[in-house]
């Protein structure tokens, strides 16, 4: 996983669980990144919040709302790339 730290966590939707809510200055762990639409942008799951049904239809955090070491942005873009492949795996799976 990737380490993260927050820099942005402001406007968190109003019906988003605070408890569930980044804060500014934590770090954090991406397990999962993929390119969202229509926003076109990189977003994060992280390893230490849950985002279930409480936090419907909010599936990701904006990757904006982080900062990575730079040394780390290969692995981040290879956490990408792995990503993307699981999906159109899993799409196909699904779909079929």
């Amino acid at each position: 996983m990737i380490r993260c730290i927050c820099i942005d966590d402001r406007d968190r939707p109003a019906d988003f669980p605070l408890s569930k809510w980044v804060k500014d200055g934590e770090a954090y762990h991406i397990n999962f990144a993929q390119v969202v639409l229509p926003q076109g942008i990189i977003a994060f799951q992280l390893e230490e919040i849950d985002l279930d049904e409480s936090c419907y239809p909010y599936q990701y955090f904006a990757g904006n709302r982080f900062v990575i070491d730079a040394r780390d942005k290969k692995k981040l873009e290879r956490l990408v790339m792995d990503c993307a492949d699981a999906n159109k795996f899993f799409n196909f799976v699904t779909t079929s």
